[in-house]
């Protein structure tokens, strides 16, 4: 019975981290967002990654706040879209989940794989905007 309960549990939480996720890159919005001269963050995840809701958490709590200290998040726009996906990887080549991409005046300024620390994700986007 102890295993069958820890079987559930396991099966409820992964579900928890996959709904948490879907693909809201869209190419054209993409390049709007470029065009106006916005921050373009971009992240990459894949179903029951649990690192991968870990970091769209931090991304979507530094969106829902709107800034950090003196910094104003405003100006950023927020993608993300499953791995599988191999038209949207390849245009970025992103070959693993829990990448993290930020963009700045259509360049790419930033690359993480697998990062997950708020401190180091906050500091990456307050980096972004003083470029």
């Amino acid at each position: 019975m102890k295993k069958f309960l820890t079987l559930i549990f396991c099966v409820f939480a992964f579900n928890a981290n996959a709904m948490e996720k879907e693909t809201t890159f869209n190419i054209d919005l993409f390049n709007k967002a470029q065009s106006e001269g916005k921050i373009v963050i971009v992240s990459s995840w894949i179903e029951y990654c649990s690192s991968c809701a870990g970091q769209m958490k931090i991304l979507k709590k530094a969106k829902k706040e709107g800034k950090l200290s003196d910094i104003s998040f405003d100006d950023i726009e927020y993608f993300a879209f499953d791995v599988t996906n191999e038209k949207i990887a390849e245009l970025f080549n992103v070959q693993y989940q829990t990448t993290l991409l930020i963009f700045k005046n259509n360049k790419e300024i930033y690359r993480s794989i697998g990062e997950t620390t708020e401190e180091l994700i906050y500091e990456a986007l307050k980096a972004s905007i003083k470029i």
